[in-house]
């Protein structure tokens, strides 16, 4: 356990407490083994036809059938990348310029960056034109107003499952309905969601409330926020959809990705999700009960805290806060000398001295948005780990 946290001196290493699995989840012993065993096999290319190359491509096609299953997708619908950044840009380049019925793009505000960027380029470089819906205080976008710039030459609508900085979880199912009933297609950034949320790319079996299902197009994940290797991930994108490739060189992914497949982060890929799938039901209450716990102490305790994104409709896991009177800088430096490993949002924003772009377009004044602190959880935290954080956070804003 951590000691003296009134002087903020952090324990041993096996003391702290990762609390930035938003940024990266600790890797999964699953993910580990199955990578090992890959790299303990020695080297193979899955594009030679000797048996070394047949092993690592048999190897390569397994973890694709197993993460699409534990995703509830089709393995040829299943587009091996880099990891999210490259998803997404495959999403919204590809998609947009394989087959554009019109030049008109829909996002918000507060999408990660490779999703925004991607649009600023097809804007710049391509004319198009992008729509960026406005979201409310909590983060949250209002479908009605996707329906109200929806236009008859929109060709994509890019809407996040969950935010990344303020954990709020959007409405899929009517922003899906509502692009739908315009011809538009539906990508979706399930980056942070769909390690914590039962997500299913058919929506086979799950109510609309729990995932869209039907009315998405194209879905993004990353393998590093399962627990599984940093360096992968993947786009699910529907089996009849043209996709304009990124990559041009051997054709890997059906023509779809070029470039050698990373065989052992693959299968780290793949292990970490079906790992996860066994028991997101059970490990997403048991994280809502200990993130309600530290929302609730920090808020009756924490002088100046406040609560960003939806009260409820919010990541299991992730419990974020704007601190009046605070240095977001300092608050991140007491943790840390004390044992947690937090962060103040999107792990690619870090380092920046500019206050959240997503949490300015939730209205929040930039000298507050600097002052943001970000706990996302990995496991449950015991009642010691809550009175702790809590102490530290008191004690540094007392002290200013």
């Amino acid at each position: 356990m951590i000691h003296g946290v009134g002087s903020h001196e952090a324990g041993s290493r096996a003391d702290r407490r990762y609390l930035d699995a938003a940024a990266t989840a600790p890797l999964r012993p699953e993910a580990r083994a199955a990578m090992i065993e890959v790299l303990d096999a020695g080297p193979a290319n899955p594009s030679s036809v000797h048996q070394a190359g047949h092993r690592a491509q048999q190897t390569v096609e397994a973890a694709r059938a197993a993460i699409a299953s534990a995703l509830g997708a089709r393995p040829g619908e299943l587009v091996l990348t880099s990891g999210g950044t490259e998803a997404n840009n495959l999403a919204i380049l590809g998609l947009a310029l394989a087959a554009p019925r019109g030049r008109h793009l829909v996002t918000t505000p507060i999408e990660h960056p490779s999703v925004l960027e991607s649009c600023r380029f097809l804007e710049r470089v391509h004319g198009f034109e992008v729509s960026v819906v406005p979201v409310d205080e909590h983060g949250s976008v209002d479908p009605a107003a996707v329906g109200a710039v929806l236009r008859d030459d929109t060709t994509l609508v890019s809407v996040g499952l969950a935010n990344a900085e303020v954990g709020t979880v959007q409405a899929l199912p009517e922003i899906a309905a509502e692009a739908r009933a315009r011809g538009a297609l539906v990508h979706t950034d399930a980056v942070q969601a769909a390690a914590s949320l039962p997500v299913s790319f058919g929506g086979a079996g799950l109510s609309a409330a729990a995932w869209p299902g039907a009315g998405i197009d194209a879905m993004t994940v990353a393998s590093h926020k399962f627990g599984g290797p940093q360096g992968a991930g993947a786009l699910l994108v529907r089996a009849q959809l043209r996709i304009e490739p990124l990559l041009h060189g051997g054709g890997q992914e059906s023509g779809r990705r070029s470039g050698t497949e990373n065989v052992a982060a693959i299968a780290g890929f793949a292990a970490a999700v079906t790992a996860s799938a066994r028991e997101i039901g059970t490990r997403a209450l048991a994280l809502a009960r200990s993130r309600d716990e530290l929302v609730e102490r920090v808020l009756a305790e924490v002088p100046g805290a406040r609560l960003t994104g939806h009260p409820t409709e919010r990541l299991p896991g992730h419990a974020s806060f704007v601190m009046a009177s605070a240095s977001g800088e300092s608050l991140l430096v007491a943790l840390d000398a004390a044992g947690f490993a937090v962060s103040s949002g999107s792990a690619c924003a870090a380092g920046k001295d500019e206050p959240s772009p997503a949490l300015l377009a939730m209205g929040i004044a930039p000298e507050l948005a600097q002052t943001a602190v970000r706990f996302t959880l990995a496991s449950p935290l015991d009642g010691d780990d809550v009175e702790r954080v809590v102490s530290v956070l008191r004690s540094e804003i007392r002290s200013r």
